[in-house]
């Protein structure tokens, strides 16, 4: 009888994310090793509830305790995890969600989503969001925790590797940048809203969170009206009940008939709305990618976008493209107003420098965690 050679492990700790975007990308990265690794490697997935996942091939640990208090989430990064790691013997521990937690692995690496801490905020602007401004200090501080101990940080940009390798020194950051399918332009389903004639149809999705810009457009548009321009329509995706932010937004910005304040909506619905308007407008400060940038760019229509490193390198060699000073309401409405009069004239591409360390997809991002050489 031959020897049975047990499997080298990998897990996957994600124990914080339950809905929304994290999720989806925890489900996307699961399905890749569900469908790629299994057959090579025993993959241990710790998650919120194994009831979200139907994957056969990864055994999953729930731990439903994490999303109750920091201090749960803390104890099992720091502590729990420890005697979870000698137990399970990992060749690869992957943290999805920004801690190093104290492990043993062959490979420790860590993704790390929350741009937050090189934000320069306001002071008006933290006392609209109380909430972000403590995320702005707290994570600063917790990305610190450990991270000379991972083999690999990861983010989605090579502006954050800049920012990490200057604040943190950490021994080799990763830049793993999202694939996005395409499949949402193939489904032939009704705008939520009519087309109107003559109007030319903006939109910026994005929850309120101040660093997202709102206010610029609101400026813009009175800027537009001081001009006696018409036909400008801009949809934002917020109701003005969302949160603080939000109501001061609507307060100040409420009574201008050219934003259209439609609530959040379901990403199916968000899709249509692509297909209906003529453009995107996006003023947003911080961004860990920016994935509206890189839907709407499928569909080849203009964006009016902040000017800074994050936007440039989403939005790459697209050629309708307008980059615009993302505290400059007047040049935004500017932009607008040419546009709206087809006299834009887009920004010209520049041709990216290639970077080691960039991958693109979870296949990508897996090969270079599982098979590089440890710097």
């Amino acid at each position: 009888m031959g020897t049975h050679i047990a499997k080298p492990v990998i897990v996957i700790s994600a124990i914080n994310f339950s809905e929304g975007g994290p999720l989806s990308v925890l489900k996307d990265c699961l399905a890749y090793v569900a469908s790629h690794l299994t057959d090579r490697y025993k993959v241990v997935a710790l998650v919120h509830s194994s009831a979200l996942f139907d994957l056969q091939a990864i055994d999953f640990i729930e731990m439903p305790k994490a999303k109750r208090s920091w201090l749960y989430r803390l104890y099992y990064e720091f502590f729990h995890f420890s005697h979870l790691s000698r137990q399970l013997k990992p060749y690869l521990w992957l943290s999805l969600h920004d801690i190093t937690p104290n492990v043993e692995a062959n490979r420790r690496a860590v993704y790390c989503h929350n741009p937050s801490p090189f934000y320069n905020l306001p002071i008006n602007q933290a006392l609209l969001d109380p909430h972000f401004f403590l995320f702005n200090l707290f994570y600063r501080y917790l990305y610190k925790i450990n991270i000379k101990k991972n083999d690999f940080v990861i983010v989605q940009q090579r502006w954050l590797r800049r920012e990490f390798e200057k604040l943190f020194k950490p021994r080799r950051v990763i830049v793993a940048r999202p694939k996005v399918s395409e499949d949402w332009k193939d489904k032939k389903t009704e705008p939520p809203y009519p087309y109107k004639s003559g109007i030319t149809m903006f939109i910026y999705p994005a929850f309120p969170r101040v660093f997202k810009n709102f206010e610029i457009i609101g400026e813009a548009v009175q800027h537009i009206r001081k001009r006696g321009i018409e036909g400008v329509e801009i949809l934002i995706t917020l109701s003005g009940q969302e949160n603080q932010y939000a109501r001061w937004l609507f307060k100040r910005y409420g009574f201008l008939k050219e934003i259209k304040f439609i609530g959040l909506q379901p990403r199916e619905t968000i899709y249509r709305l692509y297909r209906e308007v003529d453009a995107m407008i996006f003023p947003s400060k911080l961004e860990t990618w920016g994935m509206p940038l890189t839907e709407f760019k499928g569909l080849d229509k203009p964006i009016l976008a902040a000017d800074l490193p994050y936007a440039h390198e989403t939005i790459g060699q697209y050629h309708k493209a307008k980059f615009f000073n993302p505290d400059d309401p007047e040049g935004l409405a500017d932009l607008i107003i040419r546009l709206r009069q087809g006299e834009l004239e887009y920004d010209r591409p520049v041709p990216e420098t290639p970077e080691v360390d960039c991958t693109e997809g979870w296949g990508e991002l897996f090969d270079l965690l599982l098979a590089s050489r440890i710097l």
